[in-house]
């Protein structure tokens, strides 16, 4: 700062000030009003405490009222859905049973049939009715607990009402129609009904109509945990209880305090119902409340008697303050020695308090007559790390044990620097002969002990490091079993024996064999089986070995070195690498856990796929099976007819066979095994695996293969997995997008390429999705991020990662036509099992692009 420059602001801290106005007030006040205030404070104190304590308990019970409510909703919301889903069970199943009476599949005695065993196996279902299109009852089946008066008779026509209301909503909307009728007796409880419609080319031909019983649906679709916390009800649009039974309202008598809350309830429309019916939860009562709890009267007990102890701490605290100040003021002790010796000296009393301290050992110190005198141990001259040692010693000086010669110890000064210092104790006699102390004279030895304490700390910081080393080390000379050195670690593994050392050196193959091979003649000499050259400048040999009476793998270095005595020894450091092989082992077998588990998500996404895959071989077989039967009990099957009605039955159950070893082959877990690898037939497999989710998204595949592809070093399995799940994800792109039948296409082109000065073979897939978002390219291939719902963010993941242990590379990018975009190509390479020739590369005899509907 410029000296002409205005001095900058002061800038005082917000607390600073308030203190500054306190301490000016208090100062103005007379000494008995200070008196008055120092009174009330221990009384305010208490005040506080009392009231920080009510804050407490009315945080609390808010806070265990707020969690009670959660706890609550989250049940209930868990409950609404597994009663939903129990609902859309029987929904698909009647509309299972409906889309089968719509095709004319399913004859009046199969209806009832099946009707009875969906009753009789969830008890839920009450009735299921088949309506034609006049309203005439064809099939009904009810379980035994129904009521005669709900029986519905085959023939009668369907009366006006509800139900009756209900089958024209589902006539109109031609989709599912949940419905309540009203009770028709007082003692009945109403049914939920749902009726699906029949449409049969375009015609609507009547309803399946499901009837269930609302107490069933609420026992058998609510979890037991969740009956058992709560009183569960299920409710009508009206507040009507249809189910349950709810809790009763709480006799205000029987509560303590007049605003107690009432019970904790939480309720939420059941879907696809709608509010018609309505899931409610009642929290039972499981807690007396904070006044009815033994707590609250423990705590207030105690703090009771908290406060009483901080007015009595008070009041003992006085006093001892006024004791404290009458002993300081009478005390006067009379000094034994001139100021004017030069070896420090200091008089302690019976006590060990000092009571005198000449000039010279103020000087040496740094610490004043004024700061000294009256004080006990630990003084502050007291080096912080030496208070134990010195205790001790002030104690055998109290108790007479004096050594003549004294005693050397480090000393303090004020400025915190030490100087060693020797101490000779001796008596200190009164004029009657009575002892009254302990005197001590201090000289100042630091400069004799400087080139000791050198030396000493120089070996004691070479021990300390090697003890604290988290490995083992060791030192043996050459030829003999004897060991020099062991640090810490070694001996808590192998004793203080060589044998520890030896096993190390043996085991790892670090030790020079005798006629070993060498570079040259005199480079070895001949008798010793070591080099010429000078040991301890050679390099460390390393090995990784496992010790099984330790169960840990050690990473052994070993040299040469010159020892102390001038005799050739040899080093051993043992590092303990447990952990980080334990982590590579976990670590592998996670990849591949994950690998697999990645084969089973796709495999679970194309269930269905693959079910109607399975569903032609397995329908062909059941209609041959049929036709013979058949023929074969009118007389009219040949041989010749029955030869070629089994063998076109063989071939469709080896068709069954090779879908189901496909998938098998898939999905089942073996270890990575690269093998050479044929690029045709590997595509093959995964295109015929993606097939099924191709056409069930209504996608047709363009497949190009360059011919006379060179193998790869491939694990196929993976490969396939990943060739499928990109195919998949186009499929799902297109599907996004909503492209029209004419553009929902996907192209998977296979073609040798020369990368990085690298011959390879490229696999490209080619959608006419939407593309991807800039942000979503960047962070595509990331664990666990993903742009589905459902996703779990880990396929592309999985997929880079198998490319890349292929010594691949995976990448993705838009498809452009001028600004627009119009789809997405993703692609990796493999790189080729050998150098492959020119022909390899040639594409000229390409496979023709053939089209998979």
């Amino acid at each position: 700062m410029h000296p002409t420059d205005p001095a900058p602001p002061t800038t005082v801290s917000p607390i600073a000030a308030p203190a500054r106005w306190w301490r000016k007030w208090w100062r103005s006040l007379s000494p008995t009003r200070q008196d008055r205030f120092a009174a009330l404070a221990p009384l305010a104190a208490v005040l506080m405490f009392l009231a920080a304590i009510v804050a407490a308990f009315w945080y609390l019970r808010a806070e265990e009222a707020e969690r009670e409510q959660e706890a609550l909703r989250r049940d209930v919301e868990y409950a609404q859905q597994r009663v939903r889903l129990r609902l859309l069970e029987r929904q698909e199943q009647l509309m299972r049973i409906a889309r089968d009476l719509s095709n004319q599949e399913l004859e009046k005695s199969e209806f009832v049939s099946r009707a009875e065993t969906l009753i009789s196996q969830y008890p839920e279902l009450q009735a299921i009715t088949w309506i034609d299109e006049r309203r005439r009852i064809r099939a009904s089946h009810a379980a035994p607990t129904l009521a005669s008066s709900e029986l519905r008779i085959a023939g009668e026509v369907l009366k006006a009402g509800d139900t009756a209301d209900t089958y024209g909503l589902a006539r109109d909307l031609q989709q599912p129609v949940y419905a309540q009728p009203a009770a028709t007796a007082g003692d009945i409880t109403p049914l939920l009904q749902l009726q699906v419609p029949l449409n049969n080319q375009g015609k609507f031909s009547g309803v399946v109509l499901g009837e269930y019983s609302i107490d069933s649906l609420l026992r058998y679709g609510t979890p037991t945990e969740v009956l058992a916390r709560y009183a569960v009800t299920l409710l009508d649009s009206k507040n009507q209880v249809l189910a349950g039974t709810p809790l009763g309202p709480r006799n205000p008598a029987t509560q303590l305090l007049p605003w107690s809350p009432r019970a904790n309830e939480y309720e939420v429309p059941v879907s696809p119902v709608g509010n018609g019916l309505v899931l409610r939860a009642q929290a039972y009562r499981t807690s007396l409340g904070v006044v009815g709890s033994g707590l609250f009267w423990l705590v207030g007990t105690l703090s009771a008697m908290t406060a009483w102890m901080l007015i009595a701490t008070w009041r003992h605290t006085r006093r001892r303050m006024q004791a404290q100040q009458a002993l300081v003021a009478e005390t006067n002790f009379r000094r034994a020695m001139e100021n004017s010796i030069l070896t420090g000296m200091r008089a302690l009393d019976m006590e060990g308090r000092i009571t005198y301290v000449n000039a010279a050992f103020c000087q040496m110190t740094g610490w004043s007559e004024a700061e000294l005198v009256g004080l006990k141990a630990p003084f502050p001259y007291w080096p912080d790390s030496d208070h134990e040692a010195l205790h001790a010693k002030l104690r055998d000086e109290l108790s007479g044990k004096t050594i003549v010669g004294g005693f050397q110890v480090r000393v303090r000064r004020k400025s915190g620097t030490l100087f060693d210092a020797r101490l000779y104790v001796s008596p200190l006699i009164d004029a009657h002969g009575h002892q009254t102390g302990w005197m001590t004279s201090m000289t100042d030895i630091t400069e004799p002990n400087r080139v000791r304490e050198q030396l000493s700390a120089s070996h004691e910081r070479f021990t300390i490091v090697l003890e604290s080393l988290d490995a083992s080390v060791s030192v043996a000379p050459l030829g003999s079993e004897e060991l020099l050195f062991a640090n810490k670690l070694y001996r808590q593994w192998f004793g203080s024996q060589t044998g520890g050392h030896l096993q190390l050196v043996a085991q790892a193959g670090v030790v020079p064999v005798a006629g070993s091979t060498s570079t040259g003649v005199d480079d070895e000499d001949g008798l010793m089986g070591l080099p010429t050259d000078t040991l301890t400048s050679a390099r460390t040999e390393n090995a990784e070995i496992y010790l099984p009476d330790l169960g840990k793998w050690l990473e052994v270095r070993s040299r040469y070195l010159n020892w102390v005595d001038g005799r050739l020894a040899q080093m051993v450091i043992a590092t303990d690498i447990t952990p980080r092989r334990q982590a590579e082992e976990q670590a592998s077998r996670q990849a591949e856990r994950a690998q697999s588990v990645s084969r089973l998500i796709t495999m679970g996404e194309m269930a269905s796929s693959v079910a109607h895959e399975l569903n032609q071989p397995l329908t062909a077989i059941n209609n041959y099976c049929s036709g013979m039967v058949s023929r074969i009990q009118s007389g009219q099957l040949t041989e010749e007819a029955l030869l070629t009605a089994l063998q076109k039955t063989a071939h469709q159950a080896q068709r069954a066979g090779q879908i189901i070893q496909r998938i098998r082959a898939f999905v089942k877990k073996s270890e990575p095994n690269r093998a050479l690898a044929d690029v045709h037939s590997m595509v093959t497999e995964a295109v015929e695996l993606a097939d099924i989710e191709l056409r069930r998204h209504h996608v047709r595949l363009t497949l190009y293969i360059a011919a006379r592809l060179p193998p790869v070093m491939a694990d196929t399995i993976l490969i396939e997995q990943v060739l499928v799940n990109l195919m998949k994800n186009g499929a799902e792109a297109i599907q996004h997008a909503n492209r029209p039948t004419a553009g929902r296409s996907v192209e998977l082109r296979v073609v040798p390429k020369t990368i990085e000065e690298r011959e390879v073979v490229e696999f490209s897939v080619l959608d006419t999705g939407k593309g991807l978002a800039p942000e979503v390219l960047e962070r595509l291939f990331e664990a666990f991020f993903s742009t589905k719902q459902e996703g779990m963010g880990m396929g592309l993941n999985l997929c880079r990662s198998i490319v890349e242990s292929h010594h691949g590379r995976m990448q993705a990018e838009n498809i452009y036509n001028g600004s627009d975009v119009t789809g997405c190509r993703f692609s990796f390479w493999l790189p080729l099992a050998k150098p492959a020739d020119d022909t390899t590369n040639s594409v000229a005899n390409a496979h023709t692009p053939r089209t998979i509907a």
